[in-house]
């Protein structure tokens, strides 16, 4: 269903009536189209003294052409502002921040990007570092719901040793395809990474799997990963057949009916997988889920179990399995499909809110156990994306659910497939047990 309200405020007639009566403003967001740079105009790069990043993020960006400044011009309108505060070592050294967001908070392009670079708090020399280095995630949530027109804002942790893994992150987070992303914790550990040979076709060679296929966010899922290169198998029910079958022919990929919930979906699935060209698998995306909304005092057992079943159980055995027969190639990604619901809860949704915290405990318990195995383990947790399913809320949730983040708008389904591709990517290989939100920083959960 169209934002019948973001078009009105988009309008002539709109804008004027939405600024004088200070009614929710919906900017047009700028998401990626192939062939977009990695930032569409200069980027200002800052630091803190002392930081590590400046340097090795400065030619980074200048080998993905991006236009980097570390001085201001007259009346320039930057794509996006960049600082390294790795060098604050303690609370007084926070006064940088403000030095160099002060002067410059007003000259972001519509759409702009703002990312700090930090040293994870528990990589610290100590409690004062820590404690300063923590301070700056109450900086950029701040920054995402002040700035507004679309400016995004995020804190990306590098361990020390990461200084050259950090590319994928930030192609990621300066171009269109986080549009939707805003006010996130995301790290990024230390390690080499493998640079793609083609930062457009990423995945080239990668087989993924994506459950839950045949429509909405998993349909483009499925497409997103094609894009980037990868061939798709999409799963989903039997019952989706027609449905999935367009979904793959659209990706050039291949439909596979399989209901995960059934006792012997995990060895089907292996089975399958082993017997394909690729010998298993390189990327794995939980995405099937379902609802079955009530209070918990009016749910009855079977809402219960089949939410649980579909949303966590059925991707923890599925996960046992390939793992155990060595069916996710070194180099693998899983990733999982969580909710803001998992985070703050809902009401009516005890059932799924708890499946979704699940899908993130899957996550972060899983991570450590697979660094041995080189496979990365991340989430992604969506707020609330115009699909189908959300077009048939009540009228007053469905506003409340667009209106109530800092974009003023609801998600798109490509919105979360973005995010799912870069955890993908050959470069993000140290990025593992993060759980990213694409909800344009809602205040749910906030």
């Amino acid at each position: 269903m169209a934002d019948r309200y973001a078009n009105f405020a988009n309008s002539g007639l709109g804008r004027a009536m939405v600024k004088r009566l200070g009614l929710p403003d919906p900017p047009r967001l700028r998401r990626y189209r192939p062939g977009d740079p990695v930032a569409p105009g200069p980027v200002l790069l800052g630091a803190a003294p002392g930081g590590r990043l400046a340097e090795p993020v400065g030619k980074l960006l200048a080998s993905a052409g991006v236009q980097v400044t570390e001085t201001d011009a007259a009346n320039t309108r930057y794509a996006a502002l960049v600082f390294d505060a790795t060098g604050i070592a303690d609370s007084t050294g926070l006064r940088a921040l403000f030095d160099f967001f002060h002067p410059y908070a007003r000259s972001l392009n519509v759409s702009g990007r703002v990312i700090v670079l930090g040293t994870p708090p528990e990589a610290t020399a100590g409690p004062k570092e820590a404690t300063a280095q923590r301070s700056l995630e109450g900086l950029t949530r701040s920054i995402g719901k002040e700035f507004g027109r679309g400016v995004t804002a995020q804190l990306v942790y590098v361990a020390p040793g990461g200084e050259q893994a950090v590319e994928s992150t930030l192609r990621f987070l300066l171009s269109g395809r986080s549009a939707y992303v805003s006010g996130q914790v995301i790290r990024v550990g230390a390690g080499t990474v493998t640079t793609p040979a083609d930062w457009d076709k990423p995945l080239t060679g990668k087989l993924a799997l994506v459950t839950g296929a045949a429509r909405g966010i998993g349909a483009s899922i499925a497409g997103i990963l094609a894009r980037d290169g990868a061939e798709v198998i999409a799963l989903d029910v039997p019952g989706a057949g027609d449905a999935l079958a367009d979904v793959a022919n659209q990706a050039r990929g291949r439909a596979l009916q399989l209901d995960l919930t059934a006792a012997d979906a995990p060895e089907r699935l292996a089975g399958y997988l082993a017997a394909g060209p690729h010998g298993g698998v390189d990327i794995v995306v939980h995405n099937a889920g379902i609802t079955r909304d009530k209070t918990i005092f009016k749910m009855d057992e079977s809402r219960w179990d089949s939410v649980i079943g579909v949303n966590l159980t059925a991707p923890e055995r599925v996960n046992d399995l390939l793992l155990e027969r060595g069916l996710i190639k070194p180099g693998g990604r899983i990733v999982g499909v969580a909710s803001i619901a998992g985070i703050a809860g809902n009401r009516g949704q005890t059932n799924y809110a708890t499946s979704k915290a699940g899908v993130i405990g899957l996550v972060q318990s899983t991570a450590p156990a697979l660094l041995d195995k080189d496979i990365t383990i991340n989430a992604v947790a969506p707020g609330f994306i115009e699909t189908a399913m959300t077009a048939k809320m009540p009228l007053g949730l469905r506003e409340a659910g667009r209106r109530l983040n800092s974009m003023s708008q609801g998600g798109l389904p490509v919105d979360v497939a973005e995010t799912i591709a870069w955890f993908a990517s050959p470069g993000s290989s140290t990025i593992t047990g993060n759980v990213v939100r694409v909800c344009g920083q809602s205040l749910l959960g906030a």
